[in-house]
């Protein structure tokens, strides 16, 4: 019998909603057999609610219901640091790979049992596994900078031979990496199959003969691949009854943090989806931006798209831990300086052309700033008023967009003038005075009328 994989991958917020993390894990019972490798390929610890008020540590109910064999680490599994990360892989009972990373010269992980690749005995065969993270990491995940990265591929294709001379009668690769990584591990190591996380865009291709799957996000899919055929089956893990253990355990965290309370109501319900994040004007976007001006008397509020995480849409009673389910991360709201040119830049920026993005993608979310015009020339307007080259204006944010360059490039550190709450008191405390009345008002050029 040839060996089989069930791949899973950024499972992040899913634990937020017990009974659909629950499904995943009902599902992954229901197929796995002697001659299957259970695998995952990191962010599987969070970004999400339960994440933030246990440290990732909410992940071990599942990975105990689950027992995978192997997890390569994501780069949202340092959210919340490096010893929070190092005593999961110990409590956990898979076997967690990273080969890649080092820290003050030594391979990241290695007291806590990480290891950089394994081998596995599946029914009469022998797996190799190796697992390597982006080396953009430390341009995304705040408190990575200490880190030091080799390239994935090359990474990998040292790899291989040393597994197969262990044994090994296939090699997977488990790769948080970006698509063009994912890519060129496939057609350039020699690997039999990459198993990829990061993007939340679905994959499932082949790469000169090589199969490639990348299941998306939140614990909707879970991929099956046949290792000696290639074949790959997609598995909808929302269409299967939840594990009620799992479910009652994740249910109880929430009781116990006081999560559960309900802070507004949506008549009419909020998208969360991916698409919506880019692709224009959002309703949930609006409400993001609007909260950030409301807490700090800004000019401007303004909200990156992927600081807002994708999960079941705002509907109905919305609790705490729905809101911060929206933005589920450490990072206070920050109120930045800056003249009108450098808003005029950050308007830009906003447009995937304007930085390194999709170019049909749109990166921000605004309040108090409207923005007409197209192919990246616009025009924008603060309070009725065409912005000023030589004004100054106030623009309140996450600080992660001052800390990276990797969105809204013009704005810095050295812009920032005050600190506010984190991000997500700051929703839940505008939703129980203000409402979550969002509406589509024509912030945005072209916008995409998004619920």
């Amino acid at each position: 019998m040839s060996p089989r994989v069930l791949h899973y991958t950024d499972l992040e917020n899913a634990y937020d909603t017990p009974a659909r993390i629950a499904r995943v894990a009902t599902l992954l019972d229901a197929r796995r057999g002697a001659d299957t490798l259970v695998a995952g390929s990191g962010d599987n610890t969070g970004p999400g609610v339960l994440s933030l008020v246990a440290d990732g540590r909410q992940s071990l109910d599942f990975f105990e219901a689950v027992d995978p064999h192997v997890e390569t680490v994501g780069n949202h599994d340092f959210d919340h640091g490096f010893d929070a990360l190092r005593a999961i892989a110990e409590a956990a009972p898979q076997q967690w790979l990273l080969a890649n990373v080092t820290l003050d010269g030594e391979r990241f992980g290695a007291s806590a049992g990480i290891n950089p690749a394994i081998t596995v005995s599946l029914d009469g065969a022998t797996v190799g596994v190796v697992g390597v993270l982006d080396p953009a990491t430390p341009e995304m995940t705040p408190g990575t900078d200490a880190l030091d990265f080799e390239a994935a591929v090359e990474t990998v294709d040292r790899w291989v031979p040393r597994l197969r001379d262990r044994g090994a009668n296939q090699v997977l690769a488990l790769a948080h990496t970006n698509e063009d990584d994912a890519r060129a591990i496939a057609s350039e190591t020699g690997v039999d199959a990459v198993l990829a996380g990061h993007s939340h865009d679905q994959t499932d291709t082949v790469v000169d003969g090589t199969p490639l799957t990348r299941p998306g996000a939140t614990g909707q899919y879970v991929y099956e691949i046949d290792l000696a055929t290639g074949s790959v089956t997609r598995h909808d893990a929302q269409d299967r009854e939840p594990d009620p253990s799992l479910e009652a355990a994740l249910t109880a965290r929430i009781e116990t943090e006081g999560l559960d309370e309900v802070v507004g109501h949506v008549a009419d319900p909020l998208s969360r989806s991916r698409e919506s994040r880019f692709t224009g004007e959002w309703r949930l976007g609006n409400f993001v931006a609007d909260a950030y001006r409301w807490k700090t008397g800004a000019d401007v509020g303004l909200q990156n798209g992927g600081g807002i995480r994708e999960g079941p849409a705002l509907s109905g009673d919305v609790t705490v831990a729905d809101l911060i389910s929206v933005s589920p991360f450490e990072e206070p709201v920050v109120v930045a300086s800056v003249s009108g040119a450098e808003l005029q830049s950050v308007v830009a920026e906003a447009d995937g052309r304007g930085l390194d993005g999709l170019n049909d993608y749109w990166y921000g979310h605004v309040s108090g700033l409207s923005v007409a015009g197209k192919d990246g020339s616009y025009e924008a307007v603060v309070d009725g008023e065409p912005i000023q080259s030589d004004g100054r204006y106030t623009v309140a944010v996450p600080n992660y967009i001052l800390i990276t360059d990797r969105e809204f490039p013009t704005l810095t550190e050295d812009h920032a003038v005050e600190r506010y709450d984190m991000q997500y008191e700051v929703l839940v405390e505008y939703a129980r005075e203000c409402g979550i009345d969002a509406r589509l008002e024509g912030r945005l050029p072209e916008a995409v009328t998004e619920d």
